[in-house]
This record gives C-alpha cells, sequence and structure tokens, in this order.
C-alpha cells in the first residue's frame, strides 16, 4: 500500500468549512456534464455515417476508413488522455473539460474544409486530442458529487451520454450528408459544441475532492508511476480493464462498420441509416449503459461481484443476437434486431468505472480513469474499426461486398473473451476492494 503524508487536521478543516452542494446543483452539474459527453460522442460518431460519402469524393480504402475512424484517433486520444488526467488530478477540471470541448468542436468543424485524406486525419487527430480531456476529469468530478453507493448509477447517467451522441451523430449526420453533404454535417454538430463549454465555464463550480466520502488526505497528490502501482497490484482491475477494452472492440466495430453494412448490403440511403441505427444504438445503447450502473449498484449491496458478473452475461446472451443481425437476408429483422446486442453490450462501462475509482485514491481517481479509457481505447477504439477494415479489404476480391460482412462476424470472439475476463475479475474484486488505497 502506498504511503500517504499526515494531513488530517488540516483536511478535517477543509471538510468542515465546505458547504456540499444541494442535490440540485449537484444534479445539474451532471447533466451538463452528460451534455458535454453527448458533444463528444456526436463528434466522434459524425464521421461514421459520412464515411461512405467522404470515400466516395475522396477516393478512400475502408482501411483507411478504418485507420482514421479508429486507430489514429484512438493514439491520440490515449495519448494525450494521462498527461492531462494528471493535469486535471492536480488543477481545475471544469477549465480542462472547457478548453477541451472547445478544441475538440472546433476541430470537428474544420473536418468539413478536408480535401483530401491527410487533411482530414489531421483534423481527427485534433478531435482526439481534445476529446483526450472530456472523460477522465468529468469522471473525477462526479465520484466527488456522490458517494460510492450511489457512484455506478452516476455514472450509468454520464454515460448514456455516448448513446444520446451516437443517436445524435447518426440522425443528423445521415439527414445533413443526404440534402446538405458530409461538409455541411461537419459544421452543424461542432460549432454548438464551442457554446456549450461556455456555458460549461460559467456556470459550474468545482466540487471539493472527497466530499463524497469524507475522506481526508484530500491534498495528497501521485505521480502517474504511483496510480499504476496501485491498479497493477489489483488483479481484478486488470481483468476489468481488458474485459473492457474487448467490449469496447465489438461496440466499437458495430458502430463504426454498420452504417457502411447497411450501404453496401441492404442498399440503405444516408438519412434512413441514421434512423435506424439512432434508434438502435442510441435508445438500446443508452438503456443498457443505464440499466449496467442501476442494477449493479442495486444487486452489489449483497454482493460486489454483481458489477462484473451481469456484463459478462449480457456479453454472452448478445452474440445469438448479433449473428443473426449480421446474416439475416431481410433488411426489417436487421433494423429491429440491431439494438438488442447494442443494449446488452453497453452493461460493462458504468461498473467499470465505478470499481476503478473505487480501487484508487482521490487524486488518482482522473488519471486512473484515463489508465482504464487508454486500455478500453487501444483494444477497442484502436483495434477494432482498423482490423476490420483490413480484413474486409482482404476478403473483398474474393467475396466482394460480402467481405464485410465476415470480417464483422469476427468480433463475436471478443465477446467470449470479454466475459471470461469479466468473470476473472470478479474472482478478486472484493478482496481488492477492500485492500484499496484510503
Amino acid at each position: 500500500m502506498i504511503e500517504q503524508k499526515s494531513t488530517t487536521s488540516t483536511n478535517a478543516d477543509l471538510l468542515n468549512k465546505h458547504v456540499p452542494f444541494t442535490k440540485r446543483y449537484s444534479n445539474y452539474i451532471l447533466f451538463l456534464l452528460t451534455v458535454v459527453y453527448v458533444f463528444n460522442f456526436i463528434d466522434r460518431q459524425i464521421l461514421v455515417i459520412l464515411q461512405e460519402s467522404i470515400k466516395k469524393e475522396l477516393g478512400l480504402s475502408d482501411t483507411q476508413l478504418g485507420l482514421m475512424s479508429g486507430f489514429t484517433f484512438a493514439i491520440f486520444y490515449v495519448s494525450f488522455g494521462i498527461p492531462i488526467a494528471r493535469l486535471a488530478d492536480k488543477g481545475s477540471r471544469k477549465n480542462i473539460i472547457t478548453f477541451s470541448l472547445i478544441l475538440w468542436s472546433g476541430m470537428t468543424a474544420l473536418s468539413g474544409r478536408a480535401q483530401n485524406f491527410v487533411q482530414l486525419l489531421l483534423a481527427r487527430i485534433g478531435v482526439g486530442i481534445g476529446e483526450a480531456g472530456g472523460s477522465p476529469p468529468a469522471h473525477s468530478i462526479i465520484s466527488d458529487l456522490y458517494p460510492p453507493e450511489k457512484r455506478a448509477t452516476a455514472m450509468a447517467i454520464y454515460s448514456t451520454g455516448i448513446s444520446i451522441g451516437v443517436l445524435f451523430g447518426f440522425l443528423v449526420g445521415g439527414w445533413m450528408d443526404r440534402h446538405f453533404g458530409w461538409r455541411a454535417a461537419f459544421y452543424m454538430v461542432g460549432i454548438p459544441g464551442i457554446v456549450v463549454g461556455l456555458i460549461l465555464y460559467f456556470t459550474v463550480k468545482e466540487p471539493l475532492r472527497g466530499i463524497s466520502e469524507n475522506k481526508t488526505g484530500l491534498d495528497v497528490s501521485h505521480s502517474l508511476k504511483e496510480v499504476l502501482l496501485t491498479l497493477w497490484k489489483s488483479k481484478s482491475f486488470r481483468y476489468l480493464a481488458l474485459g473492457s477494452g474487448m467490449t469496447a472492440y465489438t461496440l466499437y466495430t458495430m458502430s463504426s462498420w454498420m452504417p457502411s453494412f447497411l450501404a453496401r448490403l441492404h442498399f440503405l440511403k444516408s438519412d434512413e441509416i441514421g434512423y435506424w441505427l439512432s434508434l438502435g444504438f442510441g435508445v438500446g445503447g443508452g438503456l443498457g449503459f443505464f440499466l449496467g450502473g442501476y442494477l449493479t449498484d442495486k444487486w452489489s449491496k449483497k454482493d460486489k461481484r454483481w458489477y462484473l458478473w451481469l456484463p459478462a452475461a449480457t456479453l454472452l446472451l448478445a452474440i445469438p443476437f448479433f449473428l443473426t443481425t449480421i446474416f439475416v437476408s431481410d433488411t426489417k429483422v436487421i433494423v429491429l434486431l440491431i439494438g438488442i446486442p447494442s443494449f446488452l453490450g453497453s452493461f460493462y462501462l458504468a461498473p467499470c468505472i465505478a470499481l476503478t475509482h473505487g480501487l484508487s485514491g482521490l487524486r488518482m481517481r482522473s488519471i486512473a480513469s484515463a489508465i482504464l479509457f487508454f486500455v478500453l481505447n487501444i483494444i477497442g477504439l484502436g483495434c477494432g474499426p482498423l482490423f476490420t477494415g483490413m480484413v474486409s479489404d482482404y476478403l473483398k476480391p474474393s467475396m466482394g461486398a460480402e467481405s464485410l460482412r465476415w470480417a464483422l462476424s469476427t468480433t463475436v470472439i471478443s465477446n467470449v473473451l470479454a466475459a471470461a475476463l469479466f468473470f476473472l475479475a470478479a474472482k478478486t474484486i472484493r478482496e481488492d476492494l477492500k485492500k484499496a488505497w484510503i
């Protein structure tokens, strides 16, 4: 266990002097942070619904699309995520989120000016760097607003921003692409994010670190090495981080390639694709994110292993629905079923974030989230879309448009691996939480 300097009296005074935020104001902050997360995923997801039009105009391959929407974005996202999180554990989390939001929104709008692959790739790198400063500081703020027994539910509400962002990204992107073109779609979703950033800056106050748990040690900061050592000592964290990555592999692959799948094999227009996928990924995924946090908070009162058992079970249950979705020939069946694997695959995120914060110290939480997201995004966002695009290109000479169907089918392997890793994490999570940094 990491040694901590004694600052009990000083921090007790801080806790006594600090007036906790009202429930209404805490909920307002959670709501606004969720709105920021919505823009995070609108700006991230908008490329996916536009990629068929971009591919035609700029003459790109599937590998280039996967590289742009997945691997390159992920590399810069995770590379900047940890140092930005380090700053957030030392300084103003609100200011970091504000600056990051304005940066990634501006770079999204700038994507509409791209004239070739390199220019668009550079703009998306800018989006990735900006978005790196979004979630880890927000996770840290939320943990200071809500106590451990309510934390997974709060994280679940925040995580619905993913699905709401995907919903609006598909809806707005698909409609704008068909009626005004892909460039106008980038302008449409990028500019409003700057306004939200200004609202956040002027209306949100920083909560005192540790106030939700009435903890001392608030002034102690930690090096990246200390945080890594703390998390590495937890066997359950190692498994849950890898399990999160394998789960994200499937989810990012689905959200990245289903628009192209529906366009190439079922001949749907971009606005039709946007409508159906917004319901499937937006509504289905949102319900999954929320229920994952709510149910695990509820059931874990009796056994903490439910934080991991439930995601493992739902991932296995999702497999037959996903395979049916990509192999059935009836388009109506596909659009009706697509929300089910998205729903079942989304249960994991909120409980995994909550457990990560339970295993780390107060001024470790932004970095701890960044480390979790490093693993999650390198495996999921970095490898999923890119590997699927490469398999599709490899099979295309012999299979034509069917190559994408078979490339997508390989993702069920990641579901099986993720479920196994979550079950392994569940074996030691109770002991690891008891030994966690205080």
